[in-house]
């Protein structure tokens, strides 16, 4: 076979999901990776997602991609974790951050795939859409550059909730609309105008009144609010606070809708792991997505003045706060989580967290044992060696000292015995000269 170049291979590994968009105008694919467990638990939701979608008639079309397979073509599409869902829309491409349920991600696919404004033409299409939604943004009046602002964030957040055009004709007879162009958002079982003056961008108004005045809050609700940089209060579930709570949320909206959103948590595990401490059950917790900070009550509340003076004390800055995003925090976070981690594995699996922790210090404690053993070794076990031997530094240096001397000695001695020598045999016996 013959290496292509490298923006031929580059087209050929993309080309199975550029037919795929090519001959579907919507389609949602999954980007997922074979070894990500969350992707192996959503399989059987994506296969009841794509016979849903058949069934019904809709023109999106599912697929999934191996992500690690065609990096090229996830890291165009910005893919940075597993599994990813996106909806694919001409030139546009959506993300999905809702729950990974069969109706969740349906509801999704049919609504960001039809057009981003719907008509509602008649009484009866209008009466049917408020029972199906519980928040609907509606749109009234002729061409104006409010209606440019709405598409532009409709197209924007469609991915969130519907939005819908209507003549005036259509609303019941208490729908009251102070002038023309407008922009009506219907919910809690009343409808609330858009005010360029008071509420600021169009985006930010359409942010905050998708959600409904009261909610149950979960993980991914509270996500969705944190993008909107509000301010969450909620309640550990109880029947007398969650009354009480409900009440203040629709009797003093015109004072605290700007700034807060009211809703329950069933449980307490959620936001123990977020403020890193223990809520006691019940109880009531301001929190502040927006810099992680958090406000408890300095005493029970009971009334609806309590609290209400509570919020307000939140407002206008007496009550304390706790957490934030500061350093201190972070360090305490990544404590938090590591903890967590860990007690969580000795919970589910404790030979597996034995091996996993245990392990990795006991290589630990050796290596450290061994450098203390080696630091503290002064050479001892040499001298006592040599010692066995009968022999020491000290004492074979004497030894040598002792050499040397004698080796002087033997030097300063052998010169005077060559000149005896030398004497003894320039002198004769007596006998020997009266030979001579």
């Amino acid at each position: 076979t013959q290496l292509l170049p490298r923006t031929v291979r580059l087209k050929f590994r993309m080309f199975p999901l550029l037919l795929f968009c090519t001959y579907c105008k919507e389609s949602i694919p999954e980007f997922y990776a074979p070894w990500c467990g969350y992707c192996k638990k959503l399989e059987p939701v994506w296969h009841d997602v794509g016979v849903e979608l058949k069934s019904s008639g809709s023109p999106v079309r599912v697929g999934k991609m191996d992500a690690t397979a065609y990096s090229g073509m996830a890291s165009e599409f910005g893919v940075r974790g597993y599994p990813t869902i996106k909806l694919l829309k001409g030139d546009l491409a959506y993300n999905y951050k809702g729950p990974r349920t069969k109706d969740d991600i349906v509801e999704f696919a049919n609504r960001v795939a039809g057009p981003a404004v719907r008509s509602l033409p008649s009484k009866q299409m209008f009466e049917h859409m408020m029972k199906r939604h519980d928040v609907l943004f509606v749109y009234v009046g002729g061409e104006s550059p409010l209606k440019e602002k709405y598409n532009d964030v409709a197209s924007e957040l469609i991915v969130y909730t519907y939005f819908f055009s209507a003549p005036e004709e259509v609303f019941p007879e208490s729908v009251t609309l102070p002038e023309l162009p407008a922009v009506v958002v219907f919910k809690d079982g009343a409808y609330f105008t858009y005010d360029e003056y008071e509420d600021a961008s169009l985006s930010s108004w359409v942010n905050k009144e998708r959600f409904q005045g009261y909610l149950q809050i979960d993980g991914f609700t509270l996500y969705e609010l944190g993008e909107t940089g509000g301010v969450c209060i909620k309640v550990v579930i109880h029947n007398i606070l969650k009354a009480l709570i409900q009440r203040v949320a629709k009797e003093y909206r015109e004072h605290f809708n700007r700034d807060f959103q009211f809703g329950h948590m069933d449980g307490n595990d959620y936001i123990n792991s977020l403020i890193m401490g223990e809520v006691t059950v019940p109880s009531v917790i301001i929190l502040n997505t927006s810099n992680e900070q958090y406000f408890l009550p300095s005493e029970p509340i009971e009334t609806m003045e309590q609290l209400v003076q509570f919020i307000n004390g939140v407002l206008n800055g007496s009550a304390q706060a706790n957490g934030g995003d500061g350093y201190i925090q972070r360090i305490k976070r990544v404590a938090f989580d590591a903890r967590s981690t860990i007690m969580s594995v000795f919970r589910s699996s404790p030979l597996l967290a034995c091996f996993l922790f245990g392990l990795p210090l006991g290589v630990i404690s050796l290596m450290c044992y061994g450098i203390c053993t080696a630091d503290s070794d002064d050479g001892s076990d040499d001298i006592d060696a040599l010692k066995r031997e009968g022999l020491t530094d000290e004492e074979e240096e004497e030894e040598e000292e002792e050499e040397e001397e004698r080796q002087r000695a033997t030097e300063l001695e052998g010169p005077e015995d060559g000149e005896n020598e030398e004497d003894d045999v320039g002198e004769k016996d007596p006998e020997e000269k009266k030979t001579d």
